[in-house]
């Protein structure tokens, strides 16, 4: 949940999207060099995830930026779900990436190439993981205050560049020094999987907010207690929430008592309202007045009491 104002979080997030580009930059250079002194497939695959990261931090950025946009007359629910476009953005390349190198790691294997000037590899692949773990140390600073999901995958991105780069080590290290040979293919290999695994993790929270899921059991439950504390509610059913990028929603039925003035119900709205914001900072809530045992709707609809009430109050 995010515990900035809108301002605060679209500062953070392009911050972050920004850093990440600029890191890339940095790793990309330096990877097209130690590509050519040493051949090496697992370097090459480092080389080709970075070079996707830097395409997937600019689509992070317009995402980020495009979410924070407040709503407007085409799109009254705001623009969150830009961010989980730009994740599935990065979750096609890193595919086609994995795919990719998976090819190169079996040809490289079957040919029986090796690699040369390990040095040079080995500390190219040293200063990545530096740079990558102070950019890390700022995502992770981000995500806690914004729970950015452009910038949860992005950070997915670099904390698998962690392990890959100890493989590009390690690979060059067996393969030039110890005279393991395919080591440097077989790493390949593993990385391919690694970023196949990455894309297959990292897709699912992004389907997720496109296909406006459910909150989890435990968040709805969360929002039921706060409203089972309004004694004038009597229960709730037809409960529907969703997330789109920061942004909660949730909207439901009320049963209050059926001789309430409209005024008074019209409080008890207010009032259910402010408790719930001050749970779910900046939700977006709808909520429609019923009189208690005048539920009209069937199936799932029917099936949301609040804890410790029924419907009919008694």
């Amino acid at each position: 949940m995010s515990t900035v104002s809108t301002d605060q979080r679209a500062f953070l997030t392009r911050s972050a999207a920004a850093a990440s580009i600029a890191v890339a930059v940095l790793l990309a250079i330096m990877k097209v060099w130690a590509v050519w002194r040493t051949g090496s497939t697992a370097m090459l695959g480092s080389l080709a995830d970075t070079t996707l990261d830097l395409i997937a931090s600019i689509a992070t950025l317009a995402g980020v930026w495009v979410a924070a946009q407040p709503a407007d007359a085409e799109h009254r629910f705001g623009h969150g779900k830009a961010e989980a476009l730009a994740a599935m953005f990065q979750v096609v390349l890193i595919s086609f990436s994995a795919a990719g190198l998976l090819f190169r790691g079996v040809s490289q294997l079957l040919a029986g190439a090796r690699t040369e000037a390990a040095a040079d590899g080995i500390l190219v692949s040293l200063v990545a993981f530096a740079a990558t773990l102070a950019l890390l140390a700022w995502q992770r600073h981000v995500i806690r205050r914004t729970g950015s999901l452009a910038i949860t995958t992005d950070n997915l991105h670099y904390k698998s560049d962690l392990a890959l780069n100890l493989a590009v080590i390690a690979a060059l290290a067996l393969e030039q020094y110890a005279h393991v040979a395919g080591a440097d293919a077989g790493f390949g290999i593993v990385i391919a999987l690694w970023l196949g695994w990455g894309a297959f993790s990292a897709s699912r929270e992004a389907v997720n907010q496109i296909m406006d899921r459910e909150w989890p059991e435990e968040k709805r439950d969360e929002l039921l207690a706060v409203l089972a504390r309004n004694p004038d509610l009597r229960g709730v059913h037809d409960l529907r929430t969703r997330t789109s990028g920061a942004h909660d929603f949730a909207q439901f039925h009320a049963s209050v008592d059926p001789l309430l003035t409209v005024e008074r119900a019209h409080d008890v709205v207010d009032a259910i309202e402010d408790e719930v914001m001050r749970a779910f900072p900046g939700i977006e809530l709808l909520v429609h007045l019923d009189p208690a045992n005048r539920t009209r709707e069937e199936g799932l609809a029917t099936q949301e009491l609040l804890p410790g009430k029924d419907q009919s109050g008694g």
